[in-house]
This record gives structure tokens, C-alpha cells and sequence, in this order.
């Protein structure tokens, strides 16, 4: 599982011009899902995102969660993040999870971040969408379960 953080004053997606979710302060994570990955990858990424600490304290050192601060998660499914480009100029994505798999382990990835006391919010699974964000620091992090 792959997933990249990216620390936002604000965040939002639209499908077909429509605006379908808008979170103010907290994290966009663009969310890659594997053929090998299982409940393990999700319940590890889940436990990481909750607790990297990457929001400033008093002393404007990054030592606060998105709990912390009480922020908000935009949840964006992202099967690119599997892209194998090491033959030719046109990725594959032979790697990515077969889409009801990847939508069902998203969904589970989406529901235990909820568990853990923070709002999600979603984009939409499958769909052609248009993410805009405002980046804060910049703070964008990668994050893959099997490294």
C-alpha cells in the first residue's frame, strides 16, 4: 500500500464540476492499493497516517498528529501510485490492485482512520477527478507499506 501525505490548510475534489467533499486543516492522502496488500498493509498505513507527527507545536517543531490538532483527512483513491515505468514511456499498472479489491480495501483503510476519531472525508473511487489543495510548508511525505 502507498500513500502520499500531503499537509493542507485545505483541500477539496470535484466530479464533472461538482464539488463532492472539502476538508479545511489537516491531510489530502492519495491512496495507492497493490495486488499483495491486505488488511496488514491497511491496518499499519491507517495506525502511521493517525500518528505522523507533521504539524508544528508551539515551538514550531512537528511533533503534533492530525488527532492532534484535531484536522481533517481527504481520502483520495489513486491506483497511478503503482506505476511501473521501467520498460518504455507508458506506465503499467499491473501492480495496482484489481479495482473491487482496491475499493473494498479503501473503504476498510477509510473506516479505520474514522475509528480512530478523525474526519474523513472522500473522494470518488473510480471517478476522473479534479483535486485542489492548498499545501502548508511544504509538508508532502511518501509512505509504502512494504518498505
Amino acid at each position: 500500500m502507498r500513500v502520499l501525505i500531503q499537509r493542507v490548510d485545505s483541500a477539496s475534489v470535484k466530479v464533472d464540476g461538482r464539488e463532492v467533499s472539502r476538508i479545511g486543516r489537516g491531510l489530502l492522502l492519495f491512496v495507492g492499493l497493490g495486488r499483495e496488500d491486505g488488511s496488514t498493509d491497511i491496518e499499519y498505513m491507517a495506525r502511521k497516517v493517525s500518528n505522523i507527527r507533521i504539524f508544528p507545536d508551539e515551538d514550531d517543531r512537528l511533533n503534533l498528529s492530525v488527532m492532534d490538532i484535531n484536522g481533517q483527512i481527504l481520502s483520495v483513491s489513486q491506483f497511478t501510485l503503482y506505476a511501473n515505468t521501467r520498460k518504455g514511456n507508458r506506465p503499467s499498472f499491473d501492480l495496482s490492485a484489481e479495482p473491487d479489491r482496491a475499493r473494498r480495501l479503501w473503504q476498510e483503510f477509510n473506516e479505520l482512520l474514522r475509528r480512530n476519531g478523525i474526519d474523513v472525508r472522500e473522494g470518488v473511487f473510480g471517478a476522473r477527478m479534479e483535486v485542489e489543495l492548498i499545501n502548508n510548508g511544504p509538508v508532502t511525505i511518501w509512505l509504502d507499506s512494504r518498505a
